[in-house]
């Protein structure tokens, strides 16, 4: 299979134009998509949350000519390459060895079903596991509405102390977690915003809406304060933990999808 064959199935499931239109609507900045095409046939493909130096390690090790990250593999301008830079690194270790790139970004995490619904059903599955109790059913409050699904959300959980969400969170994604507030706290609903997406406007947003705790990684101090100033609680767990959740059960679609063998790597260390 090529490339392009290939690129297409992967954006069926998960439409560039979804990012397009939430860069046009929202203001945000992305580079999904071909980003490197080597023009190498495809059999085998490596996915990974990051082009990282072990994900390329796996594909040449197996063979892979394709690697399929969620985090663009090129992000900002290039200027120029060199093997003594990280990303000239990888990205000319791929050209010598025919491994081509495809990101899916902001498409991936705003599709429905995408990187950040499977967080908000991550966090619902993990505190009913953990009280035996299901939440009352209401529709979810989207942030940021797309065509297609859209971004951050909040909605009701089981009712749950704030210690123990934490732990149910820890539990489910197998990661590390922090939370700062009172850990007695009754929470009934939550607010949920995978990778780096809390924010001024994201607490807001959550705090009208009712949400007792807000769900997110990278939280910078100052957003740690603005939370317990609202009264809700702050829960983090790692960038990685919070989107690999999610990529590794699009990872599981597309490999019944796609006419070459498909090999996960998951970089355990970054959870």
């Amino acid at each position: 299979m090529t490339v392009s064959e290939i690129y297409k199935v992967l954006d069926e499931a998960a439409p560039k134009a979804l990012s397009d239109e939430y860069v046009q609507k929202y203001g945000a900045y992305d580079n999904s998509g071909v980003l490197l095409d080597t023009g190498s046939e495809v059999e085998k493909i490596v996915f990974s949350l990051d082009l990282s130096l072990g994900a390329i390690a796996l594909a040449k090790r197996e063979g892979a000519t394709l690697i399929v990250t969620h985090h663009p593999a090129i992000y900002g301008k290039i200027d120029r390459l060199s093997v003594c830079e990280p990303l000239g690194e990888k990205l000319l270790d791929c050209v010598k060895n025919g491994i081509s790139v495809i990101s899916m970004h902001l498409n991936l995490d705003t599709v429905e079903g995408g990187i950040d619904d499977c967080l908000r059903e991550g966090i619902v599955k993990g505190i009913e596991k953990r009280t035996g109790k299901t939440a009352i059913n209401e529709s979810v409050r989207r942030m940021h509405e797309l065509s297609r699904g859209g971004y951050g959300s909040v909605y009701p959980v089981a009712e749950i102390s704030a210690g123990e969400l934490a732990a149910a969170i820890d539990g489910e994604f197998r990661t590390s977690v922090k939370l700062t507030g009172d850990k007695n706290k009754k929470i009934s609903r939550a607010a949920s915003f995978c990778g780096a997406g809390v924010d001024e406007e994201s607490i807001a947003f959550a705090v009208k809406n009712g949400a007792d705790a807000i769900v997110s990684s990278d939280w910078k101090h100052h957003l740690l304060a603005l939370c317990l100033q609202t009264g809700a609680v702050a829960v983090q767990l790692s960038h990685y933990a919070s989107e690999e959740y999610g990529f590794e059960k699009y990872y599981e679609k597309m490999r019944e999808s796609i006419g070459a063998t498909c090999l996960l790597y998951r970089d355990d260390q970054l959870l």
